[in-house]
């Protein structure tokens, strides 16, 4: 996993603010966040052997990150310490209905799969895609926060994961199959384009299939994104096929949304065992 660490310091409102207006919270919580570090979780959390690659500030923040991801499992000694700046934070509204707002690669085998998010600046993606596909990794990108990709990134992508809205900042089309479809046309060997409680859309070389939600009850959809992508990169480096990879991945980001926080939320396996999932393939 390459990608941001950042503390979530997370306040419940009765509705999220709009521009100039001052809401009231009830309460403030700080969880351990951040798109890289929470994959990197999920994906532990769900029997994938994870190592983290980030940078972190010299301070409190920087060390109770550190601690957390190994506390989950995931190997930090790739995280490194920067004394001239402080560790990230992010403030993130939750409102009533569960919405919010807001050189690793030497390591890397045939069979591993890199995953990668767009908050860490694009100068480190590239070259770090490039450099998996050559040790013949597997290249996961969740193209999160929004930004325009450089076609010759997707040509090293093997999954590009992106949500409703992130879709259309690339191929601006009217439905999610679409999306999907003029996503995978431009790199991606697979294209998913996540609904949030509807489930997922993903388009490969057989065609565009939509993958059916798991109905739960929402509290906080902060870190479904994030168990979503955690989950797609175990399901694929343990060679389940791609349609049974969504399907996992989809259950994973409907679980964590059942609890408050990002890292704190993200389900484990006897979670989605719950929720009628089959994960025969996880068993020793």
């Amino acid at each position: 996993m390459l990608g941001s660490l950042n503390m979530d310091l997370v306040v419940t409102v009765p509705h999220l603010p709009r521009a100039g207006e001052t809401v009231l919270g009830d309460r403030l919580g700080r969880y351990p966040g951040g798109k890289g570090a929470n994959q990197a979780v999920a994906a532990a959390r769900l029997g994938g052997q994870v190592g983290m690659v980030g940078r972190v500030g010299a301070d409190d923040f920087g060390a109770e990150l550190v601690a957390n991801l190994a506390a989950n499992g995931v190997d930090a000694s790739g995280v490194e310490r920067d004394n001239s700046a402080a560790t990230g934070a992010a403030l993130i509204f939750v409102g009533p209905e569960g919405q919010n707002m807001i050189a690793a690669v030497a390591r890397l085998q045939s069979g591993d799969v890199l995953v990668m998010q767009l908050e860490i600046p694009m100068a480190v993606i590239t070259p770090a895609a490039e450099a998996a596909r050559r040790a013949g990794a597997r290249v996961l990108l969740n193209a999160a926060p929004a930004q325009p990709l450089d076609p010759g990134l997707l040509d090293q992508v093997d999954a590009l994961v992106v949500n409703e809205g992130e879709a259309r900042a690339i191929v601006d089309k009217a439905s999610p199959e679409a999306a999907a479809a003029a996503l995978h046309a431009i790199g991606p060997r697979i294209a998913v384009v996540t609904l949030g409680p509807a489930g997922s859309v993903f388009c490969d070389e057989t065609g565009v299939h939509r993958v059916e939600e798991f109905h739960v009850t929402s509290v906080d959809a902060t870190g479904a994104g994030d168990a979503f992508v955690g989950a797609l990169a175990v399901g694929l480096a343990n060679g389940l096929p791609t349609e049974a990879s969504m399907r996992f991945a989809n259950a994973a980001g409907a679980a964590a949304t059942t609890s408050l926080g990002a890292q704190a939320a993200l389900p484990r396996l006897e979670d989605l065992r719950r929720l009628g999932l089959d994960l025969s393939f996880s068993e020793p």
